[in-house]
């Protein structure tokens, strides 16, 4: 039965400081705070394992030139949101590395990142701890290395589907053929998805996914996009390493599709937990299927 497996933290916090995360960036606040820090907190090896993935290793499948990185971060519910001194806030970490440590790495950058201050005013937190959380969404406290990872079935629904609606939550940005598309067609949103899952597997868990991607990819592009309804988010960031700037908008709304939809609901599903399209290490492309 195919698989794809993958741990999801909780990190918790209580504010010392008025912490802001700016509308849209409340990730990438997020991400360029542990990128800075990581360097100077964990070992080489340890560093590259996380932010630099693939360097020097060799181990590059074809036609892939940058290894995605190991995690992601969700931290939508606090775009624009003002956490005043002594409120808690969390986010949420996926990560698809299954090579231990998992949580130590990311426990003891949070904290040092907390302490020196998040957002644009520098507010300062405490990190108060972490929670294994499944995919039903229930939490439970952890203080050491989880014992298993979390496993998103891949195997086709059983009963027949013909409609699935989903919601992309986050702003997502999809390519075809180098360019950027306006509409989510399921063909390509469904290769973008399915190469993205098994890439992770491939790289960092139990290895590539024996399906035939080919005939996956034509039965793909039979599905109708029946409806859509988007809003396109323009958003951009700065690098605080090279001072550019980047964008990262991309659309959020619904769409809705129509077609033999059976055998790709699961992976739908697991959109959710992976992330679909450009920069989803900034928690972009979170797509949900409206069960």
């Amino acid at each position: 039965m195919p698989n794809f497996e993958f741990y999801r933290f909780r990190f918790h916090f209580r504010a010392m400081d008025a912490v802001h995360f700016p509308a849209g960036k409340s990730a990438n606040v997020v991400r360029g705070s542990f990128g800075i820090l990581l360097r100077d907190t964990v070992p080489g090896p340890e560093y590259a394992r996380l932010f630099e993935p693939g360097a020097g290793l060799g181990r590059v499948p074809s036609g892939l030139q940058d290894w995605p990185r190991p995690f992601l971060f969700r931290a939508a519910h606090l775009d624009g949101v003002t956490v005043q001194p002594r409120r808690e806030f969390y986010f949420d970490l996926h990560v698809f590395d299954l090579r231990a440590p998992v949580l130590a790495p990311f426990r003891s950058v949070f904290a040092r990142v907390a302490r020196e201050g998040l957002g644009p005013g520098r507010g300062r937190a405490e990190l108060e701890g972490v929670e294994l959380v499944d995919l039903s969404d229930k939490a439970n406290a952890i203080e050491d290395e989880p014992a298993e990872p979390l496993q998103a079935d891949l195997e086709t629904d059983s009963a027949p589907v013909s409609r699935v609606q989903l919601r992309f939550q986050s702003p997502t940005e999809l390519k075809s053929a180098g360019v950027v598309t306006s509409r989510p067609e399921f063909g390509v949103l469904f290769a973008r998805l399915r190469d993205r899952i098994s890439t992770l597997r491939g790289l960092y868990g139990a290895g590539p996914l024996e399906l035939d991607f080919r005939a996956m990819g034509e039965r793909a592009a039979s599905v109708r996009l029946r409806h859509c309804e988007l809003r396109w988010e323009r958003v951009v960031r700065k690098s605080g390493r090279t001072g550019q700037v980047h964008p990262i908008g991309g659309f959020t709304g619904k769409a809705e599709y129509e077609g033999d939809l059976g055998e790709f609901l699961p992976w739908l599903r697991a959109a959710r937990w992976v992330g679909v399209g450009r920069q989803t290490v900034w928690g972009k492309g979170d797509v949900r299927v409206v069960e």
